[in-house]
């Protein structure tokens, strides 16, 4: 029976024949133009072969089918682990556990960089071809299992979970949230927490070594006990400082355990005064604003507007903040309302991802 051209590639690459590999595909580009699977073969063929920057290309145009399949994001953080930016291998690496939470590969990477991820340290690996090992598997078949097999067992997963919480919610009383012992400081992470070279970098915060420490201990407690906000304040503030490498490392990690807050449960809303005043302390933090609806608009899916914070009894304004929301919210323009999202911010200007509103005319107006 005649085998297709993605089958019989596939087996190319799980001999490592990489070049014969790359020339089959390519040579069938017009009949697999926008097929997932094939920019993915191409992509892994290229990344193993040494040509990152064509595996780049590959990637991308996966990407643009596709967002968050298991193989393009490990694909893509091997690209960045291999150039030294490790931050942003770091957030591919803990995408990849989001939908797979037992990938060995991306464990094995998350606690490379943990311990091991200098750049002399990679530049090695990969002269050496132990970078390899944090790679897209590339075994017979194996973009038809990463297609297909990975996403329905999270999927299996992520239902059983649910149904766990659902059967078994847990409170704050109950114990500590999660397990951060893998998080803890090492002796000399905490003896030498200071960058070493500062003259390169400009830092929002210059903190002392103690300083450091605290606020880190202070983020996991924070965590612990159900108050992100506060948390992610204090990861801010590592993030923006002289902090060195690996506790910064350790910090984006701790911040990918935070979850969205809802109206009942958010703690340490941040005053709007407060997030103009420090924005990068403020950032990534959620916050309940409330005040009045302005030029509302429908742009594609989303729904846009300006929060005129503080007018909810229409006497004054005390900021403007534009907010988007992915889906029309079914706001009610003419009433007040109080908005939960997130703060970011796009080209310097506070905005506030919306997440959920609510409105009631007896919580802001008198009735006559």
């Amino acid at each position: 029976m005649p085998r297709d051209v993605l089958d019989v590639a596939s087996k190319m690459l799980s001999r490592r024949d990489f070049p014969s590999a790359i020339k089959l595909l390519e040579g069938r580009s017009e009949i697999y133009e926008g097929n997932f699977a094939y920019y993915i073969l191409l992509a892994n063929a290229c990344l193993y072969a040494g040509d990152a920057g064509t595996a780049s290309m590959y990637y991308q145009k996966a990407r643009e089918i596709k967002l968050t399949d298991t193989a393009l994001l490990l694909g893509q953080a091997a690209l960045f682990l291999r150039r030294g930016n490790t931050d942003r291998a770091l957030q591919y690496y803990l995408e990849v556990l989001d939908g797979d939470p037992e990938n060995k590969i991306a464990k094995k990477a998350l606690e490379f960089i943990r311990t091991q991820g200098d750049y002399d340290t990679i530049c090695r690996w990969i002269d050496n071809g132990k970078i390899e090992r944090f790679y897209p598997p590339i075994s017979a078949h194996s973009w038809k299992i990463l297609g297909i097999a990975v996403p329905a067992a999270a999927c299996v997963f992520g239902i059983l979970f649910a149904l766990l919480i659902i059967r078994s919610p847990r409170s704050p009383s109950e114990g500590e949230r999660a397990d951060l012992s893998a998080l803890a400081l090492s002796s000399d992470e905490a003896k030498y927490a200071q960058e070493k070279d500062m003259a390169s970098s400009a830092y929002a915060f210059i903190l002392s070594n103690k300083e450091i420490t605290e606020s880190y201990a202070r983020a996991q407690r924070y965590f612990q006990a159900y108050r992100d906000n506060a948390a992610q304040i204090e990861i801010n503030r590592i993030l923006h400082s002289n902090a060195s490498l690996s506790i910064k490392q350790k910090a984006r990690i701790l911040m990918s355990y935070l979850s969205p807050p809802t109206f009942d449960t958010i703690a340490d809303n941040p005053a709007y005064e407060d997030a103009v005043k420090n924005p990068v302390l403020y950032e990534d933090c959620y916050a309940v604003w409330s005040g009045r609806v302005s030029n509302a608009a429908v742009q594609g899916t989303s729904y846009r507007f300006d929060l005129l914070v503080g007018y909810e009894t229409m006497e004054k304004v005390v900021g403007i903040v534009p907010v988007q929301f992915q889906s029309d919210p079914g706001i009610t323009s003419s009433l007040p309302v109080k908005v939960l999202g997130k703060i970011v911010f796009e080209n310097g200007k506070m905005n506030l991802e919306g997440r959920s509103v609510y409105q009631s005319v007896k919580d802001f107006l008198q009735t006559p």
